[in-house]
């Protein structure tokens, strides 16, 4: 995933990037869905729904990116500036959101855990 969106922003096969982009972002939110917890922890619960908000947020920069590329939500569009403005090269900001949810839903989850095994 992070091999995709570096080659994709410093131009060096896109499409390729782009593509391999969004397999990592499926495999991660595979990886990340698969995981399970059987307790019952509120805080902890929560923190999972929020890194399966995140997941879908990868997903969407990816195929977002793919847009980007080869633009196959263009033509519903009936001009080419809400085009760019709604849909082009968004996904910078879903990968944004999608980064900050992640880190954020780590660090409170490993703190969680470790407190719970303190106990």
């Amino acid at each position: 995933m992070t091999i995709g969106a570096g080659l994709y922003v410093f131009m060096l096969q896109q499409k390729v990037a782009a593509v391999l982009f969004l397999l990592g972002a499926l495999a991660f939110a595979t990886m990340q869905y698969r995981q399970r917890y059987e307790g019952t922890n509120q805080t902890i619960l929560r923190l999972r729904r929020i890194q399966n908000i995140a997941n879908i947020l990868f997903v969407i920069s990816g195929l977002l990116m793919i847009d980007s590329c080869f633009q196959f939500l263009a033509p519903l569009f009936s001009n080419r500036i809400d085009y760019i403005q709604f849909v082009y090269n968004k996904w910078v900001m879903t990968l944004l959101i999608a980064a900050v949810l992640e880190i954020y839903t780590v660090h409170r989850l490993s703190a969680e855990i470790s407190k719970i095994k303190k106990s």
